[in-house]
């Protein structure tokens, strides 16, 4: 075997793919039963046709990651629908704020419009390069230094004290909702950052939701493994160093696995260094199935995908600081997708759908958040008990039991500041290379961070390749006659 993969997420994935397609010999190996780590869809255990996504579920990067777009999703089946609205945040006491699909639209409905439009409408004309800029590999020269100066003084704006400068309380809840992604204090450059990109994505291309549940895009990853000869093994927990001593490992795992599975064998100083890693706050999951529709009381909210539940701009950076420092918030930070409105088929035949939520909560909590998640929809939606069928809470505490990766309920493994998005978990040239002879990182850990989009593999994969066999072109990974990934 050329190179195990440690770990099946979509980083794991995409590297193991790269690798498999440039002619390699490619394991991966899964601690779960399951494959796809935080890109998985699994049947609720009393409804089995109300089907659950593990962690992600609405995914803004797939139409836009340059991993997914030159492999190309829609023409391997995987169906991505975008709705018309990207996401929205309920107001106390006044209607909601919406990002619709449609800039325009969007700032004709808030209050000063032109504010929001100054923010992203530079960032909506030219995405790709705040893309390639966010998701790159934070070491080469940026693609297009104008947007690079027009994205940075963005996130200066908006990840400093000064973030008053976009007007407008809906405007600047809508904003914070979206940058609230990252688990982060706020006002930070690395929220402000992930919500700049997100919020031009939901304008440019819109927020796809995978017919079927994420577990679609991993099947399609396996695919294609599978079609040039790679192995995949489940439950199978690594505690020792895998495969024959020639072989690469490539780890989709949190970086302080290492310090299990290598022990006295890591150099000193990289174990010094992964021993003082830190995790940051966690969230608590509940997955509710619900016998009807929400009865919010902005019924445009009706008709968007994913929610940002925390109130306004004020209300969540209080919010996340009262995490920061390991309270539990009084009205935490909720985030809520309802993936029907997209995919209809997630309905089953007696009217059941699912709603995904997740609450901000501080490391390691072990609250059942159900009852809080509740009472946070009550506020925009009186009656949403009433259409609860059924909850299922996962604590922070315990989200590792079903992805490793999710230490403390972490769902950004510890990389959520401008210092781990740029250097990884490490002080090192190359984040994705280990000390250890012919050992790689491609998780979240690594830059360029969190999210369903691939990179991360994709940059271990182009590190390995090079360093290990000599391969400095990387591998087509798309249909004939789509286009090349130039990262």
């Amino acid at each position: 075997m050329d190179v195990t993969v440690v770990g099946s997420g979509p980083n794991g994935l995409s590297a193991a793919v790269i690798c498999a397609r440039a002619g390699l010999k490619v394991q991966v190996v899964e601690a779960q039963p399951t494959l796809g780590g935080g890109a998985r869809t699994a049947a609720d255990p009393e409804f089995p046709g109300v089907e659950h996504d593990i962690c992600s579920a609405v995914h803004p990067l797939a139409l836009a990651s340059p991993f997914f777009a030159e492999f190309d999703l829609p023409a391997r089946g995987v169906r991505l629908e975008v709705c018309d609205i990207a996401y929205g945040n309920p107001l106390p006491g006044r209607p909601a704020a919406i990002a619709y699909h449609d800039l325009e639209r969007t700032c004709a409905e808030l209050s000063d419009g032109a504010s929001w439009r100054r923010l992203l409408g530079p960032l909506v004309t030219d995405w790709q390069a705040v893309v390639a800029l966010l998701l790159g590999d934070k070491r080469s020269v940026p693609p297009s230094l104008p947007a690079g100066l027009r994205l940075g003084l963005r996130m200066l704006s908006q990840g400093t004290p000064a973030w008053g400068s976009l007007h407008g309380e809906d405007a600047r809840a809508l904003f914070t909702g979206v940058a609230a992604h990252v688990l982060s204090r706020m006002p930070s450059l690395t929220a402000a950052g992930a919500g700049l990109m997100l919020a031009t994505l939901g304008h440019a291309v819109g927020w796809p939701i995978p017919v079927g549940g994420s577990q679609a895009i991993t099947d399609a990853l396996l695919a294609d493994l599978r079609a040039h000869g790679g192995e995949v093994t489940t439950s199978v927990e690594i505690t020792s160093p895998p495969g024959p001593p020639a072989s690469v490992v490539v780890f989709d795992t949190a970086p302080t696995a290492l310090l299990r599975i290598y022990g006295a064998a890591l150099p000193q100083r990289y174990a010094k260094a992964l021993r003082r890693y830190r995790y940051g706050p966690g969230v608590a999951k509940v997955d509710f199935v619900l016998g009807d529709e929400i009865p919010w009381s902005d019924p445009r909210l009706s008709q968007a995908p994913t929610l940002h539940l925390g109130g306004s701009r004020e209300q969540m950076a209080l919010a996340e600081k009262e995490i920061a420092a390991g309270r539990h918030a009084q009205w935490p930070m909720v985030l809520a997708a309802a993936p029907h409105i997209a995919d209809p088929g997630r309905i089953d035949h007696q009217g059941r759908r699912p709603f995904w939520t997740y609450a901000h909560v501080p490391s390691g909590s072990t609250l059942d958040a159900t009852e809080a998640v509740t009472a946070t929809i009550e506020r925009f939606a009186p009656g949403f008990r009433d259409v609860v069928v059924a909850a299922r809470a996962i604590p922070a505490a315990h989200l590792s039991d079903h992805n490793a990766n999710y230490v403390g309920g972490d769902i950004g493994m510890g990389a959520n500041s401008a210092w781990r998005a740029i250097v990884g978990p490490t002080a090192r040239l190359n984040p994705w290379r280990t000390p250890i002879p012919k050992v790689y990182l491609c998780s979240a850990a690594t830059p360029p961070g969190g999210g369903v989009h691939g990179m991360a593999g994709y940059f271990a994969a182009r590190s390995l390749l090079r360093r290990e066999f000599g391969i400095a072109e990387m591998p087509f990974l798309g249909p004939a006659g789509g286009p090349k990934l130039t990262a």
